[in-house]
């Protein structure tokens, strides 16, 4: 289905770009696992085009195009597009559920901010739990509850990396942090980037945000269960890496604000120990009732896009629809700018 050229190409992106994912995929059988680095590879390409260019909203509307490109069966003549095209055709990939994780990479393009913790779960029900419910699908499993604790497990996953780079993201005035919790602390969000100090309020905000995480993931894993026998090893790992990353923070004071929490591979190599391990015993354990936990509202909308019942038609999103509409406003309005420069340039000269 996927040129091995263009899995090789993806392959490599996801050994350097994405380490704790490449780890945790090693425990996925290889059908699954192919179509999954390719995936991967694909969002990880979108999120460093949107992160690592100063024109953002360009970058977003340039993401948007290739994914028409892609679902036309035309798609650009580059690795991850062609092996996302691949993708699409061999597993019926719901449009919905890229189109949230562009929303959501349209809404860093604005340097969104998030007033309050479900505000903060929407962005990250678009950027990871449509990760998630996009794995759910290659995976072949459309069961509602299980895509309900997938999208648990992406929201969780968002929630560590935000706490383990809240120093980071400040010096680039970037901020993820529920502002109400911010204002809870006797602080503006201002005064936080112009200092992102390790403060006990601040690391108060990053326990509190771990904590968050944490009821995320003992949700998750009762979806686990619903999978297929094969897979659970390596979504378990998954879980547990990131998780992982989360406890790093915690060894080191809740301060991420000075330092970044790192794993290393004699880590990552316990973690897949003990995935193989739950893995096992979730063959012979009876089905844990939180799987029939309501799906949290901010991911309901990837858990009806996800589902076997859901209807195949074209399901735009308004809200994406308009993110991109002021996204291309901004961009006109650069390219005008640029344009009146380079008129006041030639009349210089």
């Amino acid at each position: 289905m996927i040129d091995p050229r263009d899995l090789e190409h993806c392959t490599a992106a996801i050994r350097h770009g994405s380490r704790s994912f490449h780890a945790a995929a090693r425990l996925l059988p290889r059908r699954v696992r192919d179509p999954a680095l390719a995936l991967y590879a694909f969002c990880r390409l979108a999120d460093d085009a949107v992160d690592e260019n100063r024109e953002k909203a360009a970058a977003v509307l340039g993401l948007h195009e290739r994914l028409d490109l892609a679902y036309a069966g035309r798609p650009r003549n580059a690795p991850a597009d062609r092996a996302f095209a691949a993708i699409i055709e061999g597993f019926d990939m719901p449009r919905a559920l890229p189109d949230a994780l562009l929303e959501g990479l349209a809404w860093d393009a604005e340097a969104r901010r998030y007033a309050t913790l479900p505000d903060l779960r929407a962005y990250s029900a678009r950027v990871a739990s449509a990760v998630g419910a996009m794995m759910c699908v290659l995976m072949r499993v459309r069961d509602r509850d299980a895509l309900a604790r997938a999208c648990d497990l992406g929201v969780a996953m968002q929630l560590t990396n935000i706490a383990r780079d809240v120093g980071e993201d400040a010096r680039e005035a970037r901020i993820y942090l529920p502002l109400d919790w911010l204002a809870e602390a006797g602080m503006t969000p201002e005064a936080f980037l112009d200092h992102p100090d390790p403060t006990p309020e601040t690391r108060r905000i990053v326990r509190r945000l771990l904590h968050e995480a944490d009821a995320l993931y003992h949700r998750s894993e009762a979806g686990v269960a619903a999978l297929p026998l094969s897979v659970r090893p390596g979504i378990f790992a998954a879980r547990f890496i990131y998780a992982g990353i989360g406890g790093r923070v915690r060894a080191g004071g809740y301060d991420s604000m000075t330092r970044r929490a790192r794993t290393n591979g004699a880590q990552k190599l316990g973690w897949l120990m003990l995935a193989m391990l739950r893995a096992g015993g979730t063959a012979v354990l009876p089905r844990s009732p939180v799987i029939y936990a309501k799906a949290l509202p901010e991911t309901e909308f990837l858990v009806r896009a996800a589902a076997r019942d859901a209807p195949r038609a074209q399901d735009w999103s308004d809200t994406l629809c308009e993110a991109l509409a002021r996204l291309k406003a901004q961009d006109m309005e650069r390219r005008a700018g640029l344009s009146r420069d380079a008129g006041r340039v030639r009349k210089t000269a």
